[in-house]
């Protein structure tokens, strides 16, 4: 039987992890053992990371929306209680996105909100 020679599969292997490792600081982007564990300990807080970004965005949302609403006399939480009543369906990103770029308009939503509240 024929020898088997492994270095271009072996090479090949190092040099996929060591492209994904660039960047990494230290001998985490040069030293393959080391680039490895980084590379796996990235990847993973890469995907935890993609849910709490989520969490971080909504809240970052409903304190635009309640530094908004405050301006107007209107707590965040009974604002939420009264685009219930009001009927109005609009998620906090998109109202945070209007309390952000138009003042005017999100004091429209503001006054049928305080009607339905009233």
């Amino acid at each position: 039987m024929a020898r088997v020679k492994r270095g271009v599969t072996t090479h090949a292997r190092h040099k996929k992890v060591l492209d994904q490792a660039k960047g990494f600081v230290g001998r985490s982007s040069t030293s393959f053992r080391i680039a490895q564990e980084r590379l796996e300990k990235s990847l993973q807080y890469a995907y935890r990371d993609r849910r709490v970004k989520k969490r971080e965005f909504r809240g970052l949302w409903i304190q635009r929306i309640n530094a908004a609403v405050r301006d107007h006399g209107l707590t965040y939480s009974r604002f939420i209680d009264g685009l219930k009543r009001a009927g109005i369906e609009m998620d906090r990103k998109v109202l945070a996105a209007i309390a952000y770029d138009d003042p005017a308009s999100f004091a429209a939503i503001v006054q049928k909100v305080q009607a339905a509240l009233a």
